[in-house]
């Protein structure tokens, strides 16, 4: 089987995205919206928490409070980046969808 990864030049692709030093193991993708400038990105809530745990010792307590004042809090400019607190997962039942935490 062919290995069908492709590189994204992010500079290209997302020029102006705010990118958070240090955190770019926590990427998992760049998102575009509706009456904004450029695209954003996304960033793993739960991948930035488990290097801020890993790499400075924090406690989990330790890396929540300093995401959410540090992080979350950031506005940097109108690309600012987004993060994914949850992943889903939605399924088709008879009388409509329901939806699981992905693991």
């Amino acid at each position: 089987m062919k290995d069908l990864r492709v590189t994204v030049d992010i500079d290209e692709y997302a020029e102006g995205a705010v990118l958070l030093d240090g955190l770019e193991s926590a990427i998992v993708g760049i998102v575009e919206d509706f009456g904004s400038p450029g695209r954003k990105m996304l960033y793993s809530k739960q991948g930035i928490l488990n290097i801020l745990q890993e790499r400075d010792l924090m406690t989990m307590g330790e890396a929540e409070e300093f995401y959410d004042y540090n992080i979350l809090g950031l506005h940097a400019n109108e690309q600012n980046a987004v993060f994914l607190d949850l992943e889903i997962t939605p399924i088709k039942k008879e009388n409509g969808w329901e939806y699981q935490l992905k693991e």
